[in-house]
């Protein structure tokens, strides 16, 4: 049933006004039992809470983001998640919890998922082997991830990270003046140049965000966080986020990642001729999101330039560094 403006209004007031005693409140409602320990981790798109449980056991409590995804949508990366833990890769999949689901509702109708809470660091530079044995482990998971047949998730496309971002952007962002038509006409431009090159791309559920803010060492290994955007796109989605510059500046680490990748899973090495595409329409779709969230206490904190002049200055810059790099090169 779809939800009405009322409904999410509630939820989303609910949503940015979660305090520790109503996270601990919807944690004892799913089932568990908490000690009263609770405390937030760095989030921005979800709220994600850390909570112990009576038996000291500690889980992360993730509040989904009212009115971004179905409960289908998340159900699917939950099934994503489990898929690959089934297949022994290291990932962190939902907690089973007393209803039988992964995913239940707080009384304001916000989704809420259980997951373990794992030990690992986070990673600030990857060194030569480190991009082998990513390139192995995306491989082992694009396995998994290629067979699933979802039905839910969104896809990653120019028409979808593209022309929807940009239509979103000139609603919602705040643009306005001589900046606008110059914006609209770049990033018309780059969607053009990226539909030229999206011919005959082969696509399947990726984890669509993996950079190496959603990467974390721990004694099992490499393993990837927040599969919260996973998507039907192409595989080098997963992999370019993670070199450390373009492709012909890297080609070392481009080279050790589809080494790594290719002992498990043939690469598509055309479809290398997406990165500065997928670049560019990343940058649409960061326009897209913030201006979506502008109503959210946090996002004014954490992008307090959004909607300046200066802000979309430096996005026209960007958007034509791209699309000369996708007039320059070969498709």
């Amino acid at each position: 049933m779809a939800q009405t403006t009322k409904d999410l209004t509630g939820q989303v007031g609910s949503f940015y006004s979660l305090t520790p005693e109503r996270v601990l409140d919807a944690v004892a409602r799913v089932g568990q039992e908490p000690t009263g320990l609770c405390f937030a981790l760095n989030s921005l798109e979800n709220r994600v809470y850390e909570v112990e449980l009576e038996d000291r056991q500690r889980v992360v409590a993730k509040f989904y983001r009212p009115g971004r995804w179905s409960r289908d949508t998340i159900l699917d990366e939950h099934r994503v998640l489990r898929a690959i833990a089934d297949a022994e890769i290291p990932t962190c999949p939902p907690l089973a919890l007393p209803s039988g689901s992964t995913l239940e509702q707080t009384p304001e109708g916000i989704h809420v998922a259980l997951f373990p809470r794992l030990v690992g660091r986070g990673v600030d530079e990857l060194a030569g082997d480190d991009y082998h044995r990513l390139g192995q482990l995306i491989g082992r998971i694009h396995v998994v991830t290629a067979q699933l047949g979802l039905r839910h998730r969104p896809e990653i496309s120019p028409a979808t990270y593209g022309a929807q971002c940009l239509a979103i952007v000139l609603e919602q962002g705040r643009l306005t003046g001589a900046l606008r038509p110059r914006y609209e006409q770049a990033a018309q431009q780059l969607i053009e140049l990226a539909q030229a090159r999206w011919r005959d791309v082969a696509t399947f559920v990726v984890h669509g965000d993996c950079h190496r803010g959603n990467l974390l060492a721990g004694r099992d290994g490499w393993f990837f966080l927040d599969f919260d955007d996973c998507a039907v796109g192409p595989a080098v989605q997963d992999l370019w986020l993670l070199l450390p510059a373009r492709v012909a500046d890297c080609w070392p680490e481009v080279e050790a990642l589809l080494a790594g990748y290719e002992q498990f899973r043939t690469f598509p090495r055309e479809s290398l001729g997406l990165i500065e595409a997928l670049r560019g329409l990343r940058y649409l779709r960061y326009a897209a999101w913030i201006a979506t969230r502008w109503d959210d206490p946090a996002f004014g904190r954490a992008f307090p330039d959004f909607g300046s002049e200066r802000y979309w200055q430096q996005q026209v810059a960007d958007l034509h560094e791209q699309i000369a790099q996708l007039t320059a090169e070969p498709r």
